[in-house]
Order: structure tokens, then C-alpha cells, then sequence
């Protein structure tokens, strides 16, 4: 009971710090956001909430870019109406979450979360032992819900009809001196959610932003706080990093915070192998050129790349042990998704697609006169861009690559050819066959004798 009461005060006492005494307010001629970069949905529900007779804002990250000049992917809403009285505004919204509820209010195609302000004092709020929050649903001011935001650069609120931006903890001239700072004390808010740990990786990383000394201190102490987090938020969060078109420097980052230990497997290991970290940071190399383009990424091939050294290690093992190929390589894919899915909720499609992936490697390896029946398979593409980044890795010999590049644009005849047996090559004709067992990687066809 002492532990707890103190534990309030301190609470309480960083709380009041973190209130500057007066909000400053921008004016359009001051911030200089174009309002006709928000979108139809972020300005609709901004106004159906005032015409409701609610304050509301456009606010946290979606300020931020457009402060720094870019147009934001996505809209953040904050608003003093409880969730149900938000839900009851707009026809086309629903109620999510249990540890936050928000609003998802829907225009079109797009979807703007709304959420309540939320009141600066946890004291009340259920946490574990470690102070993690459990549960958040207490509603507070603006003042108060500014003082929640993680970071000076996201506690900003934008008002789109007053065309006024809102700045309680300095985050305009944090991004002026692109300066990444916390809120209150960085081993409290690290407490009450981990998360935010990882989330400093990635907005450094992203925005190119040097980390507050005060906000970096407590992150390699307190970095075991993220094997309490649920596995489906690491999930999100780590799809969040992958996805955010630096995936290269979120990882550099990341290995300079110390946070990647236990992690991802292969972040504890691979990355400290030449030939691992140089086939891992060609697959996030090549999905931020893909996300630079506004291309997709299939979430299933980027953790195939990322998890493919911890299945090959497991592969060899088990075929050293005595096992045949093709059961010991899906005993490997097996043992290695499995062990992954107790820190990350990976998704059982991004898991079977991984598997498809992997399993068509061998196949690929080994070319032959099945390689035109490979083409038809609803993986080739992703199986064979993956094994371009094996060769280009060195781990494999890129002849094989090269035949399969080859193979793809040859006419029909051509492939023919292609398949052909050769003698003493790949798929030349044998006598007799002693022994029945699928070929190992790599095998080559012995010649006839």
C-alpha cells in the first residue's frame, strides 16, 4: 500500500511538471500547414464533432507531417465527446478496443480514429507489476490528453477551421531543431507502455531526428519490459517498423538502442553474421524502394527474408542429424514459426505464405523438367524474387538465378530446350535408380553409367 501511494504522488508531481503553464497557439501565417492537404474525412468528422458541439482536433502525427511539409498517410482525431457520444454522431462508425476504446468513423474508403481526451493522472489506472497500463478508459482535457502523448513532436492539435495549431510541451520547436523528446519522465511513460521504446526507434529512424540524452537514458535498462507486451502489439508494432519505408534504419537503430534482443531471432543472431545481415538488409532495402514507389509489400515475403537464416540453420541441423530433405525442411519452417509466434502474433496467412516461400526453394534450386509447372504455382513470383536475393546475398551461385531469369522470358520451345536432360548435367537420364529419397539441396543429378 506504501509502494502504491508513493508511487501516486510521484505520479501526480510528474504530471504537474509536464503542464507548461500556458498553451501556445499558432496561427496559419505562423505554422504554415496548407489545409487543403487534409483529407475529406480528417476535415468531416473535425466538423460533424463541432457541429455537434464538441471541441475537436486533428492531432499527433498527422500534424506533425504536415508542420515538416508532407502529406499525411492517415488522420488522427481528438475531441472531448466520450466514445459513445462520438459512435452516436456519425452513422458510419463503430467502437473498438478494450485497453483504449476509440471510434472508427468511416468516409468512403477512408477511416479516421477518433479518440477522447484522456486525463493526465494514472493513479487509478490498472497496471501490472512492471507499471504497465492495462486499462485507460478515464476522459480528461486537452491540457490533460496532451500531456499523455508520448512525444513534444506528437502532442500537437491542429484545428482546421480556425486554421490555429495548439502546442502544450514545446513540439514545434522540437521539430525545428529536430529534437525527439518524451513527455514527463521517460522511465514512467516507458513503463506504463513499452512500446515506446520501439516507437522511438522508428520516429528517429524515420525522421532523421536526433534522440533527447533524457529520453534515451532508461531504454537499455528498461528494455526487457518488452517481453511483457502482448505478442499481437509487438506484432503491429514491428509491421509499423518494417512497413515505414526505413526499415534499414529502423533495424540500424534499433541494434544501436539494444532493443533487438529477443526481438526477432535473427536480430540476435544472424545480424552478427556477414552473409545473414547482408541477405536481410537487402530484403528491407529492397521494401523501402518498394514503398518509395508506392508499390505493395507482401508482409509474408519480407518475414520469409527475415526468418530464412534461422530456418536454414534449423534445415541443416536436422539434415545433419540424418533426416531427409524435403521433411526435415518443414519440420525446420515449423520449429522456427512456432518458436517466432511467442513474441510476435504473426498472422496464420503471413505464416503459410512464408511457408510457400521457403519450400519452393529447393525446387528452384534444382531447375529441371519440372521448372514449367513451377511457373503456374501462385507463388513463383514471390519464390523466385526471393531467390534472386540469395544470389545477390552470395549465398547461392547466382548461375541459378540466372537461368531461372533466363527461363522466365524464353519461348516455349526455348524452355524445351531448357529442360532438356543434359548428359552428365542437371536431369540427364539414369539406368536404374538404388535408392528412393528426394534430392538434397543442391544435389546435382549423377550421370549415367
Amino acid at each position: 500500500m506504501l509502494k502504491k501511494f508513493i508511487a501516486r504522488v510521484i505520479e501526480r508531481a510528474t504530471a504537474k511538471k509536464a503542464h507548461p503553464r500556458k498553451a501556445k497557439v499558432l496561427t496559419a501565417a505562423e505554422h504554415g500547414i496548407d489545409r487543403a492537404k487534409l483529407s475529406r474525412g480528417a476535415l468531416g468528422t473535425v466538423e460533424g464533432l463541432h457541429k455537434a458541439g464538441y471541441e475537436a482536433y486533428v492531432v499527433g502525427g498527422a500534424v506533425r507531417d504536415l508542420l515538416l511539409g508532407g502529406v499525411p498517410k492517415d488522420f488522427d482525431v481528438a475531441t472531448n465527446a466520450t466514445p459513445e457520444q462520438v459512435h452516436a454522431t456519425f452513422r458510419r462508425s463503430r467502437m473498438i478496443g478494450r485497453r483504449f476504446r476509440i471510434v472508427h468513423v468511416m468516409f468512403g474508403q477512408e477511416t479516421v480514429e477518433v479518440s477522447t481526451f484522456r486525463t493526465a493522472d494514472l493513479s487509478d489506472a490498472p497496471t501490472d507489476e512492471h507499471g504497465r497500463v492495462l486499462r485507460d478508459n478515464t476522459f480528461g482535457s486537452l491540457a490533460d490528453d496532451a500531456t499523455r502523448r508520448d512525444f513534444t513532436i506528437n502532442s500537437l492539435y491542429y484545428d482546421p477551421e480556425a486554421q490555429t495549431v495548439i502546442d502544450h510541451h514545446g513540439g514545434v520547436a522540437d521539430l525545428k531543431k529536430k529534437v525527439l523528446r518524451i513527455i514527463g519522465d521517460p522511465a514512467t511513460r516507458y513503463r506504463e507502455d513499452p512500446v515506446r521504446m520501439l516507437r522511438v526507434t522508428r520516429f528517429a529512424a524515420r525522421l532523421g531526428f536526433a534522440i533527447d540524452p533524457k529520453t534515451r537514458a532508461p531504454i537499455r535498462e528498461l528494455a526487457d519490459l518488452l517481453t511483457n507486451v502482448p505478442a499481437s502489439r509487438l506484432f503491429d508494432e514491428m509491421m509499423k517498423l518494417l512497413l515505414s519505408g526505413h526499415a534499414v534504419a529502423c533495424i540500424r537503430q534499433l541494434r544501436d538502442e539494444q532493443l533487438h534482443h529477443g526481438l526477432l531471432p535473427l536480430l540476435d543472431v544472424i545480424l552478427e553474421q556477414p552473409l545473414g545481415e547482408k541477405f536481410v538488409m537487402l530484403a528491407l532495402a529492397r521494401t523501402d524502394e518498394r514503398i518509395g514507389m508506392g508499390k505493395g509489400v507482401s508482409p509474408g515475403f519480407l518475414f520469409a527474408a527475415l526468418l530464412w537464416h534461422e530456418a536454414l540453420a534449423k534445415w541443416n541441423e536436422l539434415k545433419a542429424r540424418g533426416e531427409h530433405a524435403t521433411p526435415a525442411l518443414f519440420e525446420a519452417m515449423g520449429l522456427v514459426i512456432d518458436a517466432q509466434r511467442e513474441k510476435l502474433a504473426i498472422q496464420h496467412r503471413i505464416a503459410a505464405d512464408m511457408r510457400e516461400i521457403w519450400s519452393l526453394q529447393p525446387r528452384l534450386d534444382r531447375r529441371g523438367r519440372n521448372a514449367a509447372k513451377l511457373l503456374e504455382h501462385p507463388r513463383f513470383r514471390a519464390a523466385y524474387d526471393f531467390l534472386l536475393l540469395r544470389a545477390q546475398s552470395g549465398e547461392l551461385d547466382t548461375e541459378v538465378a540466372d537461368w531461372w531469369t533466363t527461363f522466365i522470358d524464353a519461348m516455349p520451345e526455348a524452355r524445351l530446350e531448357m529442360m532438356a536432360p543434359k548428359p552428365g548435367g542437371d536431369g540427364a537420364p539414369r539406368k536404374r535408380r538404388r535408392r528412393r529419397r528426394p534430392a538434397a539441396e543442391g544435389d546435382a543429378t549423377p550421370p549415367a553409367s
